[in-house]
């Protein structure tokens, strides 16, 4: 397999004047072929002659500026050509991790040797494949000049070149049958042939049996279908090794660990089966060691360590709390159980780690740490791992002899029905469990069933309540606004009866009192006792009146307006005018013999009647001089009119 790798040694994709320049190694089965400066035009004149199997990067930001730059560079690849990023895909490791995980060393400050480094990491597998198309191309045939405006040959220039596009379309389209492939054609067309014929091909371009080719009159374009967005494929289908911590019981914790001790999963859950323990650690990787935080391995944990086939580890006594805290400080955990599962981990690890340690200066650079581990932790000796993945790497040369491979085989046999009696035994107690499950589920069902129905008929039965009491509530609230109305009613009701009821002495007639000759004096007295037509009023200050309230208090048909004595020879004589207008007395206190007897008033008949008579002579005598003032007025206005017309006629 080929492999080439590139790094940057000067310039960026993202400068106009310096053009980015890689240090390319070419490598193949592991040897270095050659070492070389080229330009990105360079580079792909390269890839498009040679051909090889991996070009592999160690950031794509290299290589692209952004997404739509690193379409066109996947665009421009020749299709037989993978691009790889050997840090990884949506999470990305730094380079220096992933050449560790193969015990590579190398100088990061050194372009040629991050190239070497990291043509051989993705020749060993690490990195994630670049996925940029779907699995559908477009193949178009088109013209590569245009006919123009032309002269006498035009028609047959242009008939020339039509032909030629519609020939190439009917070998394009006869290679997609040979190769069997379904395709949908759409064509234009022009005088003398097709202007354009296009392809939309159920295969990814490097199953599309053409080429992409420019002629003198027409030319091939194959393109893929972009997606929505970026995807990676990992070149290596094997799961990372795990460390896995499990606390079992009524909330079931699951803490996974890498052979390098850094946390890849961790949760916890009281709906968890073993089921699902089991598929929750699968999704992650494929679990090395399985262990417990306490001595005796529980039973649930047992079953999920035989069905991963992997090595138990429990501590040599059970773990106190204050060990798990001190292991667990400098990961984040959200209850007990996930730190006891945590815990279990790293203990784990920390019983490994140094053995891991040596193995580093053991190890030759180029092999697969994680499985030189893995083979170590199952007891193998470093030799026979080493012998066992130089074996799956690179095929002998010289067969074994054939009893040997007999004998391996039959132990390889043996050990493989060994392993499916196991999960067989394990497939049974899981489908027991399940079982259990299922009657314990319809059983809780049920159960849920009836609480729901007594909770329900609680919840009506506490909302009907609930709206009882609420009304009940406004009720109360509109009987005490009635009461205090009945109650206000009732003061006036007896405050009216003892002003109607009048005075002893027939010669007093009752007079309602009106504080002031405002608005709510006016208000304060129509709710307590009322003005009706008819009424005699007794205002004790006229110091402050209000007009309107003067004005509607004269037009309600009152029989005469008392003014207290003291405040008679301070009236406004606007407020006189309007009452005279209105035709409503105005009397002072002392000429109606008004008598107040705590809140009531009472005034003297015959005084008042005589006060009155004086007021209606005193009112025919304001008439009379309205009347003349009137005609004053009218003759003034004749003589004025008069002498203009005169004027006029002179």
């Amino acid at each position: 397999m080929r492999v080439y790798g590139i790094d940057i040694i000067k310039g960026s994709v993202r400068s106009r004047s310096r053009r980015p320049v890689f240090a390319l190694v070419k490598t193949e089965d592991g040897k270095i072929l050659s070492e070389s400066e080229v330009t990105g035009f360079r580079l792909f004149r390269t890839l498009t002659e040679e051909r090889p199997d991996l070009l592999a990067v160690d950031s794509l930001q290299e290589i692209a500026a952004d997404q739509h730059d690193l379409y066109a560079f996947l665009q421009s690849l020749p299709p037989l050509v993978k691009l790889v990023q050997v840090t990884g895909g949506e999470r990305k490791e730094t380079l220096g991790k992933v050449a560790s995980r193969f015990n590579i060393s190398f100088d990061r400050f050194n372009p040629y040797d991050e190239a070497r480094t990291i043509a051989r990491v993705a020749a060993l597998g690490a990195g994630a494949e670049v996925i940029a198309f779907e699995n559908t191309s477009d193949i178009v045939v088109s013209r590569h000049r245009s006919p123009g405006k032309g002269g006498w040959s035009q028609n047959r220039y242009a008939r020339k070149i039509h032909g030629a596009v519609q020939q190439k379309a009917r070998e394009v389209e006869m290679a997609l049958v040979a190769a069997g492939l379904c395709y949908h054609k759409k064509e234009t067309r022009a005088f003398g042939g097709n202007s354009r014929v296009s392809f939309e091909v159920s295969a990814p371009r490097d199953q599309i049996p053409a080429t992409t080719f420019r002629g003198a009159d027409v030319q091939v374009r194959i393109s893929g279908r972009r997606l929505e967005r970026i995807a990676f494929r990992p070149l290596s289908g094997k799961p990372r090794y795990l460390i896995v911590g499990i606390d079992p019981g009524t909330t079931t914790a699951i803490a996974a660990l890498d052979l390098d001790g850094n946390l890849q999963f961790l949760a916890s859950s009281r709906q968890m089966a073993m089921s699902d323990v089991i598929e929750a650690i699968y999704k992650v990787g494929k679990p090395l060691i399985i262990a417990s935080d306490v001595h005796e391995m529980p039973f649930t944990v047992e079953k999920i360590r035989r069905a991963f086939n992997g090595v138990a580890y429990t501590p040599r006594q059970d773990m106190s709390v204050e060990a798990k805290l001190e292991l667990t400080a400098s990961f984040p955990y959200q209850n007990d159980h996930e730190r006891d599962a945590l815990a279990a981990a790293l203990e784990a690890f920390r019983s490994h780690r140094n053995k891991f340690q040596n193995l580093l200066r053991r190890v030759p650079p180029g092999y697969d740490l994680d499985e030189v581990r893995a083979g170590i932790v199952r007891g193998q000796a470093l030799e026979q791992v080493l012998a066992d993945l130089r074996g799956k790497e690179k095929p002998r040369e010289v067969e074994a002899p054939k009893i040997e491979i007999d004998a391996k085989r039959d132990e390889r046999i043996s050990i493989l029905d060994g392993t499916v009696k196991r999960l067989k035994e394990v497939v049974r107690e899981l489908q027991e469990e399940v079982r259990k499950k299922d009657h314990e589920v319809i059983r809780l069902q049920s159960r849920m069933k009836r609480i729901r129905s007594r909770e329900d008929q609680k919840m009506r039965k506490d909302a009907e309540l609930a709206t009882r009491d609420a009304i009940i509530a406004s009720l109360k609230k509109r009987l005490r606004r009635e009461e205090r109305t009945v109650q206000k009613l009732r003061k006036r009701m007896d405050k009216m009866r003892i002003h109607e009821g009048g005075s002893p002495d027939e010669r007093m007639i009752p007079v309602k009192v009106l504080s002031s000759l405002t608005r709510e004096g006016v208000k304060a007295l129509t709710d307590e006792l009322g003005i009706r037509e008819g009424d005699i009023l007794y205002v004790q200050r006229i110091d402050t009146w209000g007009r309107s309230a003067a004005r509607d208090l004269a037009h309600t048909g009152i029989d005469a307006l008392v003014i207290r004595a003291s405040e008679s020879a301070r009236v406004d004589p606007q407020l006189s005018a309007m009452f005279r207008e209105a035709e409503v007395p105005l009397v002072d206190s002392e000429s109606a013999g008004i008598v107040m007897k705590g809140t009531i008033a009472y005034a003297d008949r015959d005084r008042l009647d005589e006060a009155v008579r004086s007021w209606e002579e005193e009112q025919r005598e304001y008439r009379r001089e309205k009347k003349e003032q009137l005609l004053e007025d009218i003759f003034q206005e004749y003589r004025s009119e008069r002498g203009k017309e005169m004027k006029k006629g002179g």
